[in-house]
């Protein structure tokens, strides 16, 4: 089975020429040494990886069922360059599929157990779909709305006759002999008991329809929760199974399983990810690792955010743990240009750092704070929060978009994040923004006033709504034209999601994409989003100086 592939069947020979500057790190701290080894996504393996794009688009099996895509550039012993591809999981049921890098040794291992749990799996999840679909459920609810309507009816019914008995009282007190009063005022009180009878007996004739009916649905739900459990102690334990088995193997290499790696236990899935297969089948293959790139292919991750075609990095609680592992015996990588924060699997470059605030230099790819799901929790903010003795209590004052690079402040403290976040409101940061656009500008400089809002039915995406939208301005200059792109500097006066990328994309902005948005709309073969923070200037809260913070262009 042919698993290494030719580069031009997925790029031009010529690409090999282009810019390779990463645009994202795999990294991890070897368990041995601490260095931290890197493994960059280039430009060169993310044009592979839209190489590989095409030809998904070209057979419906794999629009079928959305799911993380991968490519590893590698060179052989004798120096060629070659490219293997790998899917997450299981493409359409199997593990197995010719041209793809197999599924990590482990798994036939307790393929037949996996079956057979995965059987009884499924006849738990059928068996609860049955019981949460319980007639008797309906027919609850609607015999309890019928009960409670005739006991409103009954208690306004019953209200209005004690009204009408009060001033009958009141009558006949001033109008009856002694001895008829008693006699009239006894049968008023007559009345009032078989009143009172009567709800009694509606209430339980309430009680002998109704309880049954609870009783079927209680032991029901009891059942359930029963039924959850087990399915719950089945997945541990074939999970369990699964880690005992799954046998990864680096550079170096030494073989671990992931149990020995991960004793803590791993979220289902572990080592059945692009990056661990790709890597794993590299070290065991003898092919020296050049670049990698990790992308959605299918349907859309409503849940998770996941945008077809779109470049993710490694997922925190399934990959990043493994990454120190699976890259070592490689050559540590070279410093970063800015002074960094190095612990175990992650590194950071530092712009500027105090008692009362840190600003780095945020990477592409990489999250400003964690995301709601599991696998959107890597961020500047998760990390530094594991790196820094005081790293609980920082806390992020502004976002950057996944793709954008730049400069992220951060708060070491309550006061001084409060004291951020309203010059961030009051619009007293001075934020400076570089892109390249994929066309030529017309006009100079000017300015965008376009108000966005975002689309429910399309997250993240934005879009320009007279009537909806928040008011968004802002300030552009163009800095050079270079053949068919422009370099601009755009000045947000305003801070709305994807401001700047929807005033550039729009047809009543500048009409232009950056370079590399493939979310709103370009097609260019980029590596990377050519969005950069690069300027920011603020008071300091504490110091009560103006600071100047800048970030060279990467691009």
């Amino acid at each position: 089975m042919v698993v290494l592939h030719a580069l031009s069947d997925f790029i031009d020979c010529d690409f090999a020429a282009r810019d390779l500057s990463p645009s994202y790190w795999y990294e991890g701290g070897c368990l041995e040494t601490g260095d931290c080894l890197r493994l960059p996504r280039t430009s060169m393996s993310e044009a592979i990886a839209h190489g590989l794009i095409q030809q998904l688009t070209k057979n419906d099996c794999y629009s079928r069922e959305g799911k993380m895509y991968g490519i590893l550039l590698v060179e052989l012993p004798n120096g060629e360059q070659r490219v293997l591809k790998a899917f997450s999981g299981l493409l359409n049921g199997c593990s197995l599929v010719a041209g793809w890098v197999p599924p990590i040794p482990g798994r036939d291992e307790v393929a037949l157990e996996e079956a057979r749990t995965l059987a009884e799996l499924d006849k738990i999840k059928q068996e609860i779909l049955t019981l949460k679909q319980l007639t008797e459920r309906q027919q609850y609810e609607t015999l309890s709305d019928e009960f409670e309507r005739q006991l409103q009816a009954m208690s306004d019914r019953h209200r209005h006759c004690k009204h009408q008995r009060q001033e009958k009282r009141q009558q006949i007190c001033n109008t009856l002999p002694p001895e008829a009063l008693t006699i009239a005022l006894e049968q008023l009180d007559e009345e009032s008991r078989q009143q009172g009878i009567e709800r009694r007996q509606l209430k339980r004739q309430q009680n002998e329809v109704l309880q049954p009916l609870q009783q079927l649905i209680a032991a029901t739900d009891a059942r359930i929760s029963e039924l959850k459990q087990q399915r719950k102690a089945l997945s541990r334990k074939l999970q369990a199974q699964m880690q005992a088995s799954y046998s990864l193997t680096n550079f170096s290499g030494r073989s671990l399983s992931l149990q020995q790696l991960m004793p803590g236990g791993s979220p289902t899935g572990t080592g059945d990810c692009c990056a661990p297969k790709l890597l794993h089948y590299a070290a065991t293959h003898n092919l020296k690792p050049l670049a990698m790139a990790e992308f959605w292919w299918g349907a859309s991750s409503v849940n998770q955010d996941k945008i077809p075609g779109e470049f993710y990095g490694a997922c925190i609680e399934r990959c990043q743990p493994l990454m120190g592992f699976l890259l070592s015996g490689l050559k540590p990588n070279p410093p970063a240009p800015f002074p960094c924060r190095e612990g175990g699997d992650v590194t950071l470059p530092i712009i500027y750092e105090d008692e009362w605030l840190i600003a780095v230099n945020k990477p592409p790819g990489l999250l400003s704070v964690p995301g709601r799901y599991r696998d959107r929790q890597d961020s500047v903010l998760s990390r530094l929060r594991h790196l820094l003795p005081d790293g609980m209590a920082l806390a992020s004052v502004h976002r950057l978009d996944q793709e954008t690079s730049g400069i992220l402040l951060l708060a070491r403290d309550r006061q001084t994040h409060k004291q951020l976040s309203q010059q961030f409101q009051q619009r007293q940061v001075h934020k400076v923004y570089e892109a390249i656009l994929s066309g030529v500008a017309i006009a100079e400089q000017g300015v965008i006033d376009l108000p966005l809002w975002g689309d429910p039915e399309n997250r993240p995406y934005q879009k320009v709504d007279w009537q909806n939208g928040k008011p968004s301005l802002t300030q552009f200059q163009v800095i050079s034209r270079e053949q068919d792109y422009t370099r601009i500097e755009f000045t947000p006066l305003t801070g709305r999601t994807h401001q700047l990328r929807v005033h550039a994309a729009d047809v009543r902005g500048l009409g232009i994409t950056i370079l590399g948005d493939r979310l709103y709309g370009c097609d260019a073969v980029t590596s990377r989003l050519h969005l950069h923070a690069r300027e920011l200037h603020f008071e300091h809260p504490q110091l009560k100086k103006t600071l100047y913070l800048k970030a060279i262009t990467p691009f």
